[in-house]
């Protein structure tokens, strides 16, 4: 009797451990970054914050009319529109070490753009698919306007919950919706000037 209760609790505590270490294994699994989730679907019902929502703002700059300028710590890209105003969408930015700042222009557009994923993200992210055709389940959403030779674009995302955060690999992104609109907007060749820091 005795080796018999020994034997089940034997059992027991390898059939724990195997439950333990299927659990670890299931946890350690890679996942994609926040943002950069092939297949999912944007729920376009996510209602934005007042903050983030595209709105037409006094902004002062001595910018052109049609320049954008994306300013990284207030999660906000700016239309300039003469006489102190500017249209104002929000966006999510580069997580902590991608952010960046430059002087750009718009090089090319794409309506619901096909995702080649960059060697440098394949290198942290090997399990991203190679290439995805456009649609509905790509992370680039329905359109990308393409940051001048660089790797960064300003695109759409079926992740429109992560506005207004700081996730991605150094694009910006837009709400489908609103990204629609700013391509309507914007010529290939607009300058986009890329600040970390406010306008003083």
């Amino acid at each position: 009797m005795i080796n018999i209760r020994r034997l089940l609790g034997f059992q027991l505590v390898a059939a724990a451990s195997l439950m333990l270490s299927i659990t670890q294994g299931l946890a350690q699994q890679p996942r994609p970054d926040v943002g950069d989730e092939p297949g999912l679907i944007a729920d376009d019902s996510v209602q934005l914050e007042p903050e983030f929502q595209k709105q037409m703002v006094l902004y002062r700059t001595t910018e052109a009319p049609g320049t954008i300028i994306i300013a990284t710590s207030e999660r906000h890209l700016y239309v300039v529109q003469g006489n102190g105003r500017a249209l104002r969408y929000g966006i999510g930015v580069g997580r902590d070490g991608f952010q960046w700042q430059g002087l750009l222009k718009i090089s090319r557009k794409a309506e619901w753009p096909d995702w080649t994923p960059p060697p440098e993200m394949i290198a942290r992210q090997p399990y991203l698919p190679r290439f995805m055709a456009g649609g509905p389940g790509n992370p680039l959403g329905a359109r990308a306007l393409y940051l001048g030779a660089t790797v960064y674009r300003i695109h759409g995302t079926n992740r429109p919950d992560t506005i207004g955060t700081a996730v991605s690999s150094g694009c910006f992104r837009l709400v489908n919706a609103d990204v629609a609109d700013l391509y309507d907007r914007i010529p290939v060749g607009t300058k986009v000037i890329v600040r970390q820091k406010p306008e003083i």
